[in-house]
């Protein structure tokens, strides 16, 4: 990680690697982050001894975590907690006022989109687009509200006449995992990336050669071991709104550049198709 470029990347790309930490290592992590304080000048045993661990265990979990060490570390995390970004992360309260809720859900989806751009990997993006377009069969899997980005997706692209089905049950993912083959794409939808039913229909659709993406919160995720392309979102959590809220309009917008993307691959047939299905839809409405 000292070869990170952006100082927005630093916290997005710490919270990515979260799920490979110990719960022990987590809370030193969220130690630090918790500091109103931290800055260059923060010694390594104030951490320590804030966090109720060894100094050894701090600088392991620095390089664990992809830093040089304590003082690489240090310095990345206090350049971004200076950011005017990181300070939009506000935690929800039982006595916020209307206007106070509003503005802290506002600046949480508007971080998680800053920050989401910031660790965007435009090679990837630029292959599950070409997978998209290339595909056979597009089979999406996703349950709960990751359900409903997959079907948020599956609409788009029907618009330009790319045909995408969603699958939201676990028998019905792995029957349509199993008839999969080379020529097909199973794409899954797991903001923890570790949701069973949708990681064991992507390894199935794997294993009989179709591609894979996966759409997820965590890039260290097991989801994310079992595609061939993932992006990556990423959102802070909160008690009350959890991750899912901020990562969800992130998600979104990632997956309306691949949209546009898709499209870019053969831009006159989708503008035909994208009147003709606009064309489809006009007498459905009020006039």
């Amino acid at each position: 990680m000292t070869d990170v470029t952006d100082p927005k990347s630093v916290g997005p790309r710490i919270r990515m690697m979260m799920p490979n930490l110990t719960p022990l290592e987590a809370r030193v992590v969220d130690t630090v982050f918790g500091r109103r304080d931290f800055s260059d000048a923060t010694a390594l045993k104030d951490v320590a001894e804030d966090a109720g661990v060894s100094e050894a265990m701090v600088v392991k979990i620095a390089k664990k975590l992809g830093f040089a060490g304590y003082r690489d570390f240090r310095a990345n995390v206090a350049e971004y907690v200076r950011l005017p970004i990181a300070e939009m992360h506000e935690e929800l309260s039982p006595d916020d006022t209307a206007g106070e809720i509003i503005q802290k859900v506002f600046r949480a989806s508007t971080q998680a989109l800053e920050e989401t751009l910031a660790i965007a990997d435009v090679e990837a993006f630029e292959r599950a687009a070409g997978l998209i377009h290339a595909a056979r069969r597009r089979d999406l899997y996703g349950v709960g509200g990751s359900a409903q980005i997959a079907r948020d997706v599956s609409h788009k692209m029907l618009r330009i006449g790319v045909r995408a089905t969603v699958f939201d049950d676990a028998h019905m993912m792995a029957m349509s995992a199993g008839l999969l083959g080379q020529d097909d794409l199973a794409i899954g939808f797991s903001h923890s990336g570790a949701t069973l039913i949708v990681l064991d229909a992507l390894q199935l659709a794997r294993r009989n050669g179709a591609r894979t993406i996966a759409v997820t919160n965590y890039l260290g995720s097991p989801i994310a071991e079992a595609a061939d392309v993932v992006l990556c979102s990423t959102a802070r959590g909160s008690p009350l709104l959890g991750e899912n809220a901020a990562a969800r309009v992130a998600q979104l917008t990632m997956l309306d550049a691949i949209f546009v993307l898709v499209a870019q691959r053969d831009y006159a047939t989708a503008e035909r198709n994208l009147t003709r299905t606009q064309d489809a839809v006009r007498g459905k409405r009020k006039n």
